[in-house]
């Protein structure tokens, strides 16, 4: 098992590659395609913007961990339950009998630090990262603890963009600024110790215990009337299609595909937005809008999907 570890040492390779790599958030998944189906109030479309900003964030901190060298396990968006409470880590670093874990931010603008509290200039309090991060700490202690792991473990707040300021930060605060991840990251490489079997253990332990469904999803309500009918671009968003012959050109930017991949993208995000509805030749027809033959779309769904059922009562799974 040991040999077979995922991340490798610096003369195999040059960049790390996760254990357990990030992936982008169902919720946001969602919420992505809502956007340009549907008109979200301001607090939707605050919270989307907040969500998608977050996940950028963790993305650009991502390819600072992964051109680490040194012998390490990264894990990358953990959701975790213990003792009936479930929390989030963004990153989680294991290196020789220490875990440490991150808490980022994609902040940007001015803030300053008042009596533990964070707020953004001139006069707006926001919720203070560390608070979550303490939380944090002491629920994954006890849930290695449970486990059976007794190790290091240390956690900082990490501020990635480079267009955020805090006025007053506290000295003695784990606290690392977009001008101190360079530094951080070289010492992280200088370890010169080696992971042990139960380092990776205990990565696979986490893994294991990781969930899927996070319980924080917020989505709005909506159903098929209410949706903007249509073939999305993927490079511009707008619903500017045109098919012509075999292929669905976008009018806006002039990206184009084959209708079939066209067709198959839309079903597919269908899917997402109502995952127990049936896929049918009718809907995804009615979907997609700008595609004119029912044949066409049938030949994609056989293509592509298991048919069940026959005649007009067929669909796709």
């Amino acid at each position: 098992m040991y040999n077979n570890l995922i991340i490798l040492h610096k003369k195999d390779v040059d960049d790390a590659v996760p254990y357990k790599p990030r992936t982008k958030p169902p919720e946001l998944i969602t919420l992505e395609l809502l956007n340009c189906r549907m008109n979200f109030t301001s607090q939707e479309k605050r919270h989307y913007l907040s969500l998608k900003k977050g996940y950028e964030g963790e993305k650009q901190f991502d390819t600072l961990t992964e051109k680490l060298q040194c012998d390490c396990l990264i894990l990358d968006d953990l959701l975790l339950e213990v003792n009936n409470t479930t929390f989030q880590i963004d990153s989680l670093i294991i290196t020789h009998g220490n875990a440490s874990f991150y808490e980022v931010k994609n902040y940007t603008g001015d803030y300053y630090y008042e009596s533990d509290k964070l707020f953004k200039k001139p006069n707006l309090q926001v919720v203070n990262p560390l608070h979550q991060l303490s939380r944090s700490e002491t629920l994954l202690r006890q849930l290695l603890l449970s486990s059976g792991f007794n190790l290091s473990i240390d956690s900082s707040v990490i501020f990635i963009n480079p267009e955020f300021t805090l006025y007053q930060a506290p000295l003695d605060k784990p606290i690392i600024f977009p001008n101190q991840l360079n530094r951080y990251m070289n010492e992280l490489n200088a370890l010169p110790a080696k992971l042990t079997k139960n380092d990776v253990k205990l990565a696979e332990q986490l893994v294991s215990l990781n969930m899927s469904d996070s319980p924080f999803e917020q989505l709005p309500s909506y159903d098929y009337d209410q949706l903007r009918k249509g073939i999305i671009c993927p490079n511009c968003r707008s619903f500017s299609i045109n098919v012509v012959r075999r292929k669905c050109i976008c009018q806006d930017c002039g990206y184009s595909e084959l209708a079939s991949n066209a067709i198959l993208r839309s079903t597919k995000e269908f899917k997402i937005l109502f995952p127990n509805e049936k896929i049918t030749t009718n809907i995804i027809h009615n979907w997609c809008q700008v595609v004119p033959s029912k044949q066409r779309i049938r030949n994609v769904l056989l293509n592509n999907f298991t048919r069940s059922g026959a005649h007009r009562w067929s669909y796709f799974e």
